[in-house]
């Protein structure tokens, strides 16, 4: 279930766009948790995702072009109607678990 506000100050750079900042903090070894949280709609074009738990965050509609999530923990979020050209998906989510979660919004699984 994700939740609908977070009071941690790198989600609010998020929110507020600022992901040039926010790569540059969590660089500098600043931490954030963002597990469950609701990240739809924004520009996540420029994320340094390397290393982040993003597990049941709710990414619809957000622009995720071109970012490496190869190294992220996605398991249970959804991606619903997001942007997705040019973006690395963790090995482990199959095709057809990105499909679904794009088109029917449903929440990706790992291959075990």
């Amino acid at each position: 279930m994700a939740s609908t506000y977070n009071e941690d100050p790198l989600y609010r750079l998020l929110h507020e766009g600022e992901i040039d900042e926010f790569n540059r903090r969590r660089r500098a070894g600043e931490r954030c948790d963002l597990r469950a949280s609701e990240l739809s709609g924004l520009d996540l074009r420029k994320l340094d995702a390397n290393d982040m738990d993003l597990r049941d965050c709710c990414l619809h509609q957000s622009d995720l072009r071109g970012v490496d999530f190869s190294r992220a923990n996605l398991a249970g979020c959804s991606i619903n109607g997001a942007k997705i050209s040019g973006t690395l998906f963790p090995a482990e989510l199959g095709a057809e678990e990105i499909t679904l979660s794009l088109l029917h919004g449903t929440r990706m699984r790992y291959r075990r």
